[in-house]
């Protein structure tokens, strides 16, 4: 007899992660419990009770102290709110699939659809999604309860819907009710939501059922994807549920010349192990065992990956079956058609062309185009097979990263995604992990500000079983400094012009960024005017004219000039105020010898107390106030001794002569008389003259 396991067989990873976090705990010795059983298997949840991990059944019976699990099949939105505002600590293990799907529903409801699930309705998965339905929402389990559903509601046409399905939905039935509900709601949003691990692992147990005599299906026998695991090989072949190794003696092997073995996603690779070991010690010839890391690896440290990341990680494993070159037949918004050369139709989902968020299938591609793309899905009912360009790009420019990582090569990428601790960034399909202190982001800056943005990056560190790779944004930023740097002092020369950016500023001066290297303005050199501080007349991001004042190669230093010649008030000074100009001034400082003028910001001249008035003054104070504004003349420019003379008194009229009236000598002085002695006088000096 052969034996034939699934690869797929075990824990899917969001069960792994959940279960990761548990045993964590335990190791770590920090107390913990789940609100309800982890996952759907009791023996691991017996395993967890054991050492010290207990099921709480409500938020109220978790002991103080204790931090509690949320299970993987997520819970109500108003449990959740409770926990939050209950303030207990808490490790939300909702599965990421399952979370997805809590935002559909959240978004479309908010839109005003009614929303259709396909699924069990006393599943705690389903009653989680259900909470977040803030319209009318219906759950139907195959095509009768769909129809049932329009039959026994009096929708209108103005009604909208979307459909989604429990993670662990079968995927053959989900296609039949696709199709109902096609025919019954015009207005109908379908979301396929059925876990990519889930689908899968149907199409392998299927296809093991199909090519074995028997089929043991391992799994908690409340578990929803083990249950159908088991009913769809079922239909095909003789087949045995059980959840442990014992199980195995109760089933008779006679005749049975090959067995296939598959696991739920609730199963632990220990158990798959034992039941394997159990049949190959009864002389049995094992073909294939393959045994299930991929999918708990791929989820390790997913503290550092986002959940969506974690998905991906899941399904990097591919056959080289899974390869094929499709010729691109027809391109539309939602999907491209291809044709791969088979019966089936194939078409490429929007979100599986490319893991640049801006790349458009729209503009790119032309019909008769070649694309190389694997497998993803195929629906051997419908006659599709769902394919990815994404992955395949992902498998084929893995090489050229670890290459990378090896030489040290700086790579270009695009900022397609912001996380809790970092960076995701994309270059040729491959995600690289940038942690934010390798970003280049100061501490005090924005993560979000990166989102988009093409950057230059080397990868650091690579992770070859799981494909997992870890880029620095600053250290290629530091690579091309110091390129920058040597090529800068190789042509650099005093006097030549740079524009640079201010980085830092200090007491006596301002640092700038010129093409990578660092020089200094000193605070001299930054105006022509005294100032108290850099920051005066420059800020940290401002972009500066500069140029080589001087050079020190042997210690790297640069000085840099600031100040240009034409702002010189010296020279604006002999140029608009040359000697004889007449101007208004503002008195700023009076001194014993005379005021101070402030011609211009940044230049002064002095009013000698002798230019200030015609007349002589005591103190300049007696006419002059500070602040007041007066008219002078510049009658002197002295640049060497840094003087400038102004006078108040050359505007001022000249003063008028003073009238100087001739005083007679003492024996001369005039003589008052009368009108008659004065006619006497002049008579006899009349009769004097005629002698």
């Amino acid at each position: 007899m052969k034996i034939t396991l699934a690869k797929s067989a075990g824990f899917c990873f969001g069960v792994a992660r959940a279960v990761k976090q548990a045993e964590k705990y335990i190791v770590d010795g920090i107390n913990a419990c789940t609100l309800g059983p982890l996952i759907h298997n009791p023996i691991f949840v017996k395993f967890l009770e054991d050492r010290g991990v207990y099921v709480a059944d409500n938020i109220s019976s978790v002991k103080d102290g204790y931090t509690l699990i949320i299970r993987t099949h997520g819970i109500t939105k108003k449990l959740l709110s409770e926990i939050e505002n209950s303030k207990t600590e808490y490790f939300d293990a909702t599965c990421p699939f399952v979370k997805k799907i809590h935002s559909i529903v959240a978004e479309r409801s908010a839109a005003g659809d009614k929303i259709l699930i396909a699924g069990d309705e006393n599943h705690p998965e389903v009653i989680g999604i259900r909470s977040y339905c803030t319209t009318e929402s219906f759950v139907f389990s195959n095509m009768e309860e769909l129809k049932a559903i329009k039959e026994n509601n009096k929708f209108t046409e103005e009604d909208t819907f979307s459909l989604v399905s429990q993670t662990t939905f079968e995927e053959k039935e989900f296609k039949k009710c696709e199709k109902i509900a096609k025919s019954l709601y015009t207005n109908l949003k379908i979301f396929d939501t059925i876990c990519n691990a889930t689908a899968l692992r149907q199409e392998e147990a299927i296809a093991l059922a199909k090519e074995n005599d028997m089929m043991i299906v391992i799994g908690g026998r409340n578990s929803s994807n083990t249950e159908k695991l088991y009913k769809l090989c079922s239909e095909i072949t003789e087949t045995y549920l059980i959840e442990k190794a014992s199980e195995l003696s109760g089933i008779n092997f006679n005749n049975v010349f090959s067995v296939g073995v598959t696991a739920g996603a609730s199963t632990p690779d220990g158990i798959i192990k034992e039941v394997i070991k159990t049949m190959s010690e009864s002389n049995v010839n094992i073909e294939s065992v393959v045994e299930n890391q991929g999918q708990v690896e791929a989820i390790e440290n997913t503290e550092e990956m986002s959940f969506e990341q974690a998905l991906e990680e899941s399904l990097n494993s591919m056959s080289n079956d899974q390869k094929v070159v499709g010729v691109v037949m027809h391109i539309a918004p939602n999907e491209i058609q291809v044709d791969i050369g088979r019966k089936q139709t194939g078409y490429i989902p929007a979100d599986e062309y490319s893991a640049d968020p801006t790349a458009d299938p729209m503009k790119e591609l032309k019909v008769g185009d070649e694309l190389n793309l694997i497998i993803m899905k195929t629906n051997d009912v419908e006659g599709t097979i769902m394919l990815s360009k994404r992955r395949y790009d992902a498998v084929k420019y893995w090489d050229s990263i670890v290459e990378a990582n090896k030489e040290g090569t700086i790579l270009e990428g695009v900022v397609v995604e912001v996380i809790s601790k970092g960076l995701i960034v994309v270059v040729n399909g491959i995600r690289i992990f940038v942690p934010a202190s390798l970003s280049g982001v100061p501490k005090s800056g924005r993560l979000e500000e990166m989102l988009n943005k093409t950057v230059n990056f080397v990868v650091i560190d690579i992770d070859k079983r799981r494909r997992r790779a870890v880029g620095s944004i600053r250290e290629a930023n530091n690579i091309a400094r110091k390129a920058n740097k040597e090529k800068f002092w190789a042509a650099v020369e005093e006097g030549q012009k740079y524009t640079g950016v201010v980085r830092s500023l200090t007491d006596y001066g301002a640092f700038v960024d010129i093409e990578g290297v660092t020089g200094m303005i000193h605070r001299t050199e930054l105006s022509w005017k005294r100032i108290k501080h850099p920051s005066d007349v420059v800020n940290v991001g401002d972009t500066v004219e500069v140029y080589i004042k001087a050079l020190d190669r042997e210690k790297g230093k640069i000085s840099l000039g600031f100040k240009k010649i034409e702002d010189n008030p010296w020279e604006i000074l002999k140029r608009d105020y040359p000697v004889g100009t007449v101007a208004e001034v503002k008195i700023v400082k009076i001194a014993t010898f005379g005021a101070f003028a402030e011609i211009f910001s940044g230049m002064e001249g002095l009013i000698h107390i002798s230019q200030i008035a015609n007349e002589r003054i005591e103190k300049p104070q007696d006419v002059l106030s500070i602040g007041q504004t007066v008219s002078v003349k510049v009658i002197e420019i002295d640049s060497e001794k840094r003087k400038v003379g102004l006078s108040m008194k050359a505007l001022l009229p000249a003063p008028e002569k003073p009238v100087v009236e001739e005083v007679p000598e003492e024996d001369e002085a005039p003589v008052t008389m009368s009108i008659d002695e004065l006619i006497a006088k002049a008579n006899e000096a009349e009769a004097e003259s005629a002698e």
